[in-house]
């Protein structure tokens, strides 16, 4: 039929009457009322014929009309609403159908929409009346299904319609209807369709409230706004719930043969409904980048898809109902509907004190807090089905579910709903969430798990009530059911999928002070049950208890992916192989991770728990990772107090003060008796009660803290015992309740009580009432009025009011007093005990503690239904830190009990994939001990180590080796000292390899112990052979001797992919860093260690591969290589000294390859690296013993130096260094290839590159002095030298080069460089050859040496000559060390430094004659007659020399240097000495050498006995007499040598010598005449000698030394006891000692320099003195002489007193005068004696001339003599 649009909705109500007066039903009786219907039909049929308008060709044809949203085309007649309001009042199911079925479509298409005011209730509107009557079809169970599906389609497509708006009551029936038809069907259909439509209910409800806030805010800020997901949204979760409703509804047609009736007339119906009825899911807000269109575009696309799934289903079910016979009028008796009392009549008194912004949000607030009540609805008696009650509990919690996965921002941040959600639906959660029911269970632990994930914010007390209570107490409670353990774990699983989560619950629990440790106990609780400590299960079958071990191990997989994801920022994996928070989460994360967002940090995909907008009030505290932690340990702190405080309170107590968390004052320690609730209540109870004052100070205080003002006496005696458990001592009891009583009668002093006697009394009756009627082993309980009697006359004598006692029976009686749900309110975890052994019997137990669950749990979160704590969202990377540190022992305990308990691969995958992101958790944040544990026990189990019984390898140790080496590949950078463990492991790998192929290590050294092998290949396998082998033992058995199911597992080890993930170790070590790559090359070289001591098998694989990772980083910086190579370099050394001469050549080999690869890349100047690269040469050829290795690396450096000469640069010092060593070595081969190269260097290479080479010029020139000390190779040693001297050359002539080499050394001055690292090397070497060699090595290096210095001697500075001298005078100094021989090149050493001395005086003179003088003063001073004589010999050349040069200062300094040597040496033991006396040598020493400034001297004891004849004595022992008299015989040759010298200093020894002789010619004869000796004593040449250089002070200072050593002389020769003493003592042989050559020597010496003084006329001024000293001299000479006896005295004596006379005689007149008149009796004596000839006849001239001197006339006859007047004397 063709209709305008206009007059569609005539049409509908058109069509709509006809059908129910079709009706055969409408004549019975109570259906009298649809006759009225005749007649509102006929009215709109009039209307239609009256106001129709023309219809033509063009007019529009639909199947069903257009909708119509303008005003006028909206009814406004309720007449024609009235009569289908009477249909659906029918009680026929058809005409019922068709009413409502009409209402429908006129509301869905908008052409009613009920906003008029209800005629019949002013207080409402239309559509209110409306909902009310077809709700009221519904009647119960009775209802007919058809009635019931029509009911759900009119009232979704009210609640869901767009012209049609309902709130308050209106809805809450609505959803109540439909509740109940779900509840109430027995059509599974109906009840789907139900569950649906109320889901789709509900989505609309909380949309709505969604998108009118959006549009507010739209408005607000004047923006277009996109609804959320428009009006229709798209739920994926209830597709799979629409595709089961499908599929049962085609069983149904299938099973119904009139299914397919009327179909064509349903398509219509259903239709609407598909439209309206849409998958229940998740809502997202478009994003910006979608256009209007596309979001248009996806919403149709979604409706298409609804209707395809749901239109089937619907037309079945509807077009099954209205086939059916209709069922009899006859209605049941049918109990309540579980809803009925939920959505009972709502009014605004309900929500009064809640703020709506709107009357949407009201709504939506009463349907969830029904839906919250229903869902804890207990069962009661007077159900008929009480089953009803567990659907109608599942169903509200499953339409809760969905409102809170799909909450948006009202729902989450409106305070209103958040205080809902604490009040109600958690208050439900800690009920359902212990229910026995899987379902309920389920359902619960999801609901919880999204408040987790959208609201965490606003419940951070709720949601450790409920981790800690039912999660945590379930896992860790042995007897709970499998069941629910692997429902809570499941959850756990999802929960830690998302970071956020994880990470939170650590930062807001466990490091909350007031909080439990929920993510410790949770890993703890986690690993326990993989562990299967105490993990028994109710019903648990051994599949089932391992599905539990795995499920736990998921989860704790899980929690450490999560940490890994959330610190992944930190990570830089330089294999850049993928991430392992990046895996795919498809097995760990639920489907609403697909909505994942971002955290700020970008460091983790989280779960959108960050997307509610929390209020300011409730964010936590500022997310600071140092901070946390230090709550953390306050908190482990608080916890050990507390721990001990349950154990000894005094000391728990203590220890919490000592750490500065608890006061001293009792109300310090009384607070938190009060308001912590971890303490134990009973301890508590106990120490409150005790009678020590400080306790009673505590317990006082912490009543003092109550607040009891306004409470009647049960109500404060709850709040008092609450908190702690009364003591069983009365009494503890006793002062307990009296400390009550007063503190109650002073907070209610106006109240009924006359005193605190009244209230302590009755708080003790009603403690003993509470006892009474609550406790079971009472049988009797105490009646009220045997109460009332008891407490008769307690107030004053006075009776209380018996309704005051009777309140407080009742109140006792119907709630007890106890202690209040605490945190420590732990369900018994003896579960198994002893008896309950049965099933049943576990069962019973488990429901008990269920019981005891839900009870606490319910209570505790009532108590903190109305706690806004607040609550940090963790995003700093660092909290993983302590997070893992916290947890990981249990991490690793669990993972090697899986691995080693099970063998399943899933297990062990599990298990390996904790391992290693525990290794990548501790290598980030650098936790060495945490990294080390994972990382050895991985090692440990690939069972390929030491100890390890590799004889039991199996698949899943295949497993762990590939995870050790996939850690390696990943986490190299953060391994540090793990390395050790994984490169063992693959050290170990290796070998299994060589096992597996089949393969004989060649190139190990052969094993040693045949014997051995063959036992083991015997006994192997054997009952009796031992449990385990190692790889080392296995690698020489035959694959042949090993078990099958070995084998094969040690082919695994020989895989391609292994074999290539093994070498991708060493060829991406390039890829570590700095830091890594020194720890992998430290480890790898310990690892070579360890298998070339090997006692057995010593292997080289790891040295291959140092050699290997040495060529791939060869590339690397210097600053990273000198770091690798000092490891490296250290192992070469060791690996070089191998007493495996295969193993050091190999090493050796190999390091002179990386050595010439290095080198080949070149230096730059001024860097070192090159000389640390060589060093391991110099090591190896020092520490290695062995000819052929040390051969070798002087052929490898020899071969560097022909090579790559041109390259070397620092290395140059150690070349020369392994040269050095090689020149003390008595191989011949090998000292002459070392100096044939060291000769090139020097001849050629410094020819051509001296300034290169310039930094190992010391180095070398040290290395030739030890050539030429080599004592084998005597033309080496030449040699040598000569090459030292040929090395000056160029030192002389590039002095520029040592001034600018190494400029910015400051230590050293610019222009002493060439001295300091030229010369003195070269003077010092030369030094030690002399000192070091043997005699004609010596001989020619002492010549060089002083060769070298008068050479280039010119150029030296002062202060260079102080530092050469001080190496001279160490050739001196060796010469005193007690092993030195005496030989002649010694002595010669003095006498060249005199030649240099006097050939550069003018530069030394002044620097360094003290020095020298000191030498010859030690020289003179030693017990060594030809030191002694070379010393004082080279004194006298030295001063004759330079004689002439010196200053007074210098003549002084001299003086005093012969005074002290005549001193030092003068014997005057001779005189002292007794039988047992000994010469201190070492006191003497010290004094001879105490005017030393050269190095330090040594105490010589070498015998003296270079003066004895008798040869044989040196092979004797030498006595103590003997040495102080040999040492005396050295000194009195010292005393004449020094004689002698100061005589040659002042006249020359030939002057001295000539006048010697003519006056010994002189006294053996008269031919030679007077006359001619006088001229001879005139013509006297000053000039020869250094006497006119002498002022007269030093010669008198001179004539002082002669005079006392006359003196002693003279003293000793005349102490014939001492001298005949010593005589007998051996001294001097077989004569009797005497020193009578001194004593002549000396004044022999003084007369002649008197004389001398006495002929120079420039020494006028000491004439008088002159004289005065020869008188006195010459008298006591002649007095002496006078006194001799012995002969050979007198025979000395006899010459020196010739020479003596002469020269007198020789006097001119004046002086001789004056001296004679002193010695006249002396010479009158002298004439009386008995004289010589010579002697006579001197004495006789004297007298002769006496006569004309005096005037003394003589005869003519007397001989004549003629004085010689005119003689200048």
């Amino acid at each position: 039929m063709m209709i305008l649009a206009p007059y569609s909705r005539e049409m509908f109500i058109v069509r709509g009457l006809e059908k129910i007066l079709e009706e055969r039903e409408i004549e019975k009786s109570y259906n009298s009322q649809l006759k009225a219907c005749e007649s509102s039909l006929e009215s709109i049929r009039a209307e239609i014929q009256a106001g129709k308008i023309h219809q033509g060709e063009n007019a529009t044809s639909a199947a069903l009309p257009l909708p119509r949203n303008e005003a006028g085309n909206v009814m406004s007649v309720e007449k024609y609403v009235t009569p289908f309001e009477f249909g659906c009042q029918s009680k026929t199911p058809r005409i019922m159908v068709s009413a409502m079925d009409c209402l429908q479509k006129l509301i869905a298409h908008g052409h009613l929409t009920g906003n008029e005011i209800d005629q019949r209730n002013k207080s409402r509107r239309l559509i209110d009346r409306l909902v009310e009557t077809i709700c009221n079809c519904f009647t119960g169970t009775q209802t007919d299904e058809g009635v019931q599906l029509q009911i759900i389609k009119a009232l979704l497509t009210i609640m869901t319609s767009q012209h049609v708006e309902v709130y308050g009551k209106t809805v809450l029936i609505s959803v109540k209807t439909c509740y109940d038809i779900y509840l109430a069907s027995k059509n599974i259909v109906n009840q789907k369709t139900a569950k649906a439509t109320l889901t789709q209910m509900l989505s609309v409800i909380f949309q709505r409230m969604e998108n009118q806030a959006i549009e507010e805010a739209a408005r607000h800020y004047n923006a277009p706004v996109i609804n959320k997901g428009g009006q229709k949204t798209i739920n994926k979760q209830s597709s799979s719930t629409n595709l089961s409703d499908q599929s049962e509804t085609k069983q149904v047609e299938e099973g119904n043969p009139n299914s397919s009736e009327n179909e064509v007339e349903l398509k219509e119906e259903t239709e609407e409904i598909a439209k309206v009825t849409l998958l229940n899911g998740e809502q997202e807000a478009f994003p910006d980048s979608v256009t209007n269109v596309e979001a248009e575009q996806i919403v149709t696309e979604t409706v298409t898809m609804a209707e395809a799934l749901v239109n089937e289903l619907v037309e079945t079910a509807i077009q099954k109902s209205l086939t059916a016979n209709v069922k009899s009028d006859k209605v049941s008796n049918v109990g309540r509907i579980p809803s009925e009392e939920n959505f009972s009549k709502q009014t605004e008194d309900d929500c009064s004190g809640l703020y709506f912004g709107h009357i949407l949000q009201r709504d939506a607030y009463l349907v969830f807090r029904s839906l919250c009540k229903l869902s804890m609805k207990q069962v009661t008696e007077g159900y008929v089905d009480p089953r009803n009650w567990m659907r109608s509990e599942i169903l509200a919690m499953e339409l809760l579910l969905g409102v809170i996965q799909q909450a948006g921002n009202v729902f989450k941040s409106h305070p209103v709903f958040v205080t809902a959600i604490r009040q109600y639906l958690c208050v439900a959660l800690s009920k359902n969430g212990t229910s026995h029911v899987p379902e309920v269970f389920q359902l619960s632990l999801e609901i919880f798990r999204s408040l987790l994930a959208n609201f965490k914010m606003h419940l951070k007390a709720q949601i450790e009530v409920f981790f800690r209570e039912i999660f945590l107490s379930i896992l860790e409670t042995t007897s709970s059911s499998f069941e629910h353990k692997w429902l809570v774990i499941n959850a756990l699983t999802r929960i830690c999928a998302d970071a956020q989560c994880v990470v939170d619950i650590y930062v807001n629990y466990d490091c909350d002070l007031a909080a439990a440790n929920i993510y410790e106990r949770l890993v703890n609780a986690l690993s326990n049950i993989v562990q299967d400590q105490h993990s028994v299960s109710i019903g648990a079958t051994p599949n089932q208890k391992k599905a539990l071990r795995i499920k736990a191990l998921e989860c704790l997989v899980s929690i450490l992916k999560r940490m890994v994801e959330w610190s992944r920022e930190l990570y830089v994996n330089s294999h850049a192989l993928s991430n392992l928070g990046a895996e795919s989460k498809n097995k760990d994360v639920s489907e609403d991770s697909g909505k994942n967002t971002m955290v700020s940090n970008g460091s983790v995909n989280s779960l959108s728990s960050s997307a509610s907008s929390p209020n300011a009030a409730l964010q936590g505290k500022e997310d600071n990772p140092e901070q946390f932690e230090v709550l953390k340990h306050q908190k482990d702190i608080w916890e050990q107090g507390i721990d001990i405080f349950n154990r000894k309170p005094k000391k728990g107590i203590t220890y919490l003060q000592e750490n500065g968390l608890l006061g001293n004052r009792a109300e310090d320690i009384a607070s938190f008796l009060l308001n912590d609730e971890r303490p134990d209540k009973a301890v508590v109870g106990n120490f409150l009660g005790d009678p020590d004052k400080s306790n009673v100070q505590i317990m006082h205080a912490y009543v003092d803290l109550m607040d009891f003002n306004g409470k009647d006496i049960v109500a404060a005696l709850r709040c008092f015992l609450e908190g702690f458990r009364l003591p069983g001592e009365a009494q503890k009891i006793d002062r307990l309740m009296e400390k009550f009583a007063s503190r109650y009668f002073q907070c209610n002093q106006s109240g009924i009580f006359a005193s605190a006697d009244t209230a302590y009394v009755l708080a003790f009756s009603i403690i003993m009432l509470t006892t009474d009627l609550h406790s079971p082993p009472v049988k009797t309980k105490m009646t009220k009025a045997q109460y009332i009697k008891m407490n008769k006359g307690i107030n004053d004598s006075k009776d209380l009011p018996e309704e005051f006692l009777s309140a407080i029976y009742d109140q006792i009686a119907g709630n007890e007093i106890k202690m209040r749900a605490s945190a420590n309110s732990k369900v018994t975890k003896s579960g198994m005990r002893t008896g309950t052994t049965s099933q049943k019997q576990k069962r019973l137990l488990w429901n008990v503690e269920m019981e005891v669950l839900s009870s606490t749990a319910r209570q505790l979160m009532e108590s903190v239904s109305h706690v806004q704590a607040p609550f940090t969202t963790a995003k700093h990377l660092e909290h993983v830190r302590p997070m893992f540190k916290l947890a990981w022992t249990p991490f690793l305990a669990a993972f090697m009990v899986g691995l080693q308990d099970c063998d399943d691969p899933e297990v062990a995958t599990l298990c390996l994939d904790g391992i290693r992101c525990s290794v990548r958790i501790a290598c980030i944040f650098h936790m060495e001990l945490e990294r080390d544990a994972y990382v050895q026990a991985l090692a440990r189990f690939t069972l390929l180590t030491a100890n390890s019984p590799i004889s039991k390898l199996k698949a899943k140790n295949i497993d762990t080796i590939k995870m050790l080496i996939t850690v390696a590949h990943t986490d190299g950078n953060y391994l540090g000292k793990s390395w050790m463990d994984i490169l063992k492991c693959i050290s170990q790998l290796e070998l299994a390899q060589l096992i597996g192929t089949g393969v004989r290590p060649q190139y190990i050294t052969a094993y040693n112990n045949i014997n051995n092998i063959n036992n083991q290949l015997t006994n192997f396998g054997s009952p009796n052979s031992p449990s385990s082998f190692r790889l080392s033992d296995l690698a020489w058995m035959g694959m042949n001797s090993l078990e099958p199911g070995f084998k094969r597992s040690i082919n695994e080890t020989s895989s391609q992919s292994i074999v290539v993930d093994v070498d991708r170790i060493f060829t991406c070590s390039t890829r570590l860093g700095g830091d890594a790559i020194v720890e992998f090359v430290k480890a790898l070289c310990q690892v070579s260690i360890d298998e070339l001591n090997h006692p057995t098998h010593p292997r080289i694989f790891s040295l291959q591969k140092l050699v290997e990772i040495s060529y791939y980083n060869m590339g690397r910086i210097r600053l990273q290589w000198s770091r690798i190579w000092e490891i490296l370099g250290d192992h070469f050394d060791k690996v070089g000294c191998s007493p495996n001469e295969d193993i050091a050549v190999f090493s050796l080999d190999s390091l002179r390859q990386l050595a010439m690869k290095f080198i080949e890349k070149g230096e730059l100047s001024n860097f070192r690296f090159q000389k640390d690269f060589l060093r391991p040469f110099e090591h190896i050829m020092k520490k290695n013993k062995s000819p052929a290795i040390r051969h070798m690396v002087v052929l490898c450096i020899a071969q560097m130096v022909n090579s790559q000469a041109k390259n070397i640069k620092s290395g140059w010092k150690n070349i020369f260094s392994v040269f050095h060593i090689a020149a003390s070595d008595q191989d011949k081969a090998i000292v002459e290839l070392a100096f044939q190269t060291t000769g090139k260097i020097i001849g050629q290479l410094y020819e051509q590159q001296f300034a290169v080479m310039i930094d190992s010029f010391q180095d070398a020139i040290k290395c030739l002095s030890e050539f030429a000390c080599n004592s084998s190779f005597l033309d080496t040693s030449m040699e040598a030298i000569q090459l030292i001297r040929q090395c000056c050359k160029h030192v002389d002539e590039m002095p520029q080069l040592f001034r600018e080499h190494n400029i910015e050394d400051m230590t050293v001055n610019k222009e002493d460089r060439v001295w300091v690292r030229g010369w003195f090397p070269i003077l010092f070497e030369l030094n030690c050859i002399i000192t070091r060699c043997k005699l004609d090595v010596r001989s020619h290096g002492l010549i060089i040496l002083f060769k070298v210095v008068k050479t280039y001697g010119r150029n030296f500075k002062s202060h260079w000559w102080q530092d050469l001298f001080q190496i001279l005078f160490r050739i001196l100094d060796n010469i005193k060390l007690p092993e030195q021989q005496t030989e002649k090149n010694e002595w010669m050493t003095t006498w060249l430094m005199v030649d240099v001395v006097t050939q550069y005086f003018d530069i030394l003179g002044g620097l360094l004659l003290d020095d020298i003088y000191s030498q010859l003063k030690w020289c003179v001073q030693q017990d060594n007659e030809e030191l002694a004589r070379s010393g004082s010999n080279c004194l006298e050349r030295l001063i004759i020399s330079n004689g002439r040069k010196f200053t007074d200062e210098i003549w002084s300094k001299t003086c005093r240097c012969l005074m002290d040597i005549f001193n030092s040496t003068l014997p005057r033991q001779l005189i002292t000495w007794q039988p047992g006396d000994y010469l201190d040598l070492e006191e003497t020493t010290e004094r001879r050498e105490s005017g030393h400034i050269s190095l330090r001297r040594f105490p010589s004891t070498h015998s003296i006995n270079s003066l004895s004849s008798n040869s044989s004595r040196l092979s004797r022992p030498i006595t103590s007499d003997q040495r102080i008299f040999s040492a005396l015989q050295i000194q009195c040759v010292v005393q004449l040598e020094l004689i002698t010298t100061i005589e040659n200093i002042v006249f020359f020894p030939a002057t001295a010598k000539k006048e010697d002789a003519e006056a010994l010619a002189l006294s053996q004869g008269d031919s030679i005449s007077l006359e001619s000796s006088s001229l001879h004593y005139c013509s006297f040449n000053q000039d020869q000698g250094i006497y006119s250089h002498i002022s007269s002070s030093h010669i008198f200072q001179l004539l002082d030394i002669l005079k006392e050593s006359h003196y002693f002389a003279r003293d000793f020769n005349l102490n014939e006891e001492q001298r005949n003493l010593l005589w007998k003592a051996g001294f001097k042989g077989n004569v009797c000692p005497n020193i009578l050559k001194q004593e002549t020597l000396s004044i022999d010496c003084i007369f002649r320099i008197l004389f001398q003084l006495y002929r120079d006329q420039s020494r006028q001024d000491t004439w008088p003195e002159v004289e005065i000293t020869l008188t006195e001299i010459g008298k006591d000479a002649l007095s002496h002489f006078l006194m001799l006896k012995s002969d050979a005295q007198k025979e000395l004596w006899v010459s020196l007193m010739f020479r003596f006379l002469t020269r007198v005689h020789n006097l001119n007149d004046e002086r001789f005068c004056t001296h004679i008149s002193h010695w006249y009796p002396l010479l009158c004596n002298i004439m009386s004696s008995d004289l010589k000839p010579e002697l006579q006849s001197v004495v006789r001239r004297i007298f002769l001339r006496i006569g004309p001197v005096f005037g003394i006339n003589y005869s003519s006859n007397s001989e004549s003599y003629l004085p010689n007047s005119s003689s200048p004397n």
